[in-house]
């Protein structure tokens, strides 16, 4: 059993993150899919390397999600950035790399990598 104050620290904790979600709503929204079939693409290391190039660069108004099949197996895996007062940009066959780009030139610079989206894919 956890000490009393071990708890407080649990819940002091939980509150900050919950309170760091709140002040990033209106922020960039980054959806990886991680339904079996982006999984089984290599989902996985894609979302750790947005996890860590959002870290090492200390992006304070990036939240990170994650969520079932998006709907284009065959084009897994994919990822959904959303950034305030701008259209939905669907990113395919994403890498732990091409991640990287998205961030450097997408989130940070606001420069869409179109030849990694679903319009170049198609």
């Amino acid at each position: 059993m956890k000490s009393l104050q071990e708890l407080e620290q649990i819940k002091q904790k939980t509150l900050d993150s919950v309170s760091l979600r709140k002040d990033r709503a209106g922020g960039i929204r980054i959806v990886v899919g991680m339904g079996t079939c982006g999984i089984a693409a290599g989902a996985r290391p894609v979302l750790m390397s947005f996890l860590e190039e959002v870290q090492k660069r200390n992006l304070r108004d990036v939240t990170i999600t994650q969520t079932g099949c998006i709907g284009v197996c065959r084009l897994e895996p994919m990822v959904e950035v959303t950034r305030p007062g701008e259209e939905k940009v669907t990113y395919v066959k994403m890498t732990a790399e091409k991640a990287k780009r998205v961030i450097s030139e997408h989130i940070v610079n606001g420069k869409i990598v179109n030849e990694y989206t679903i319009g170049a894919a198609e």
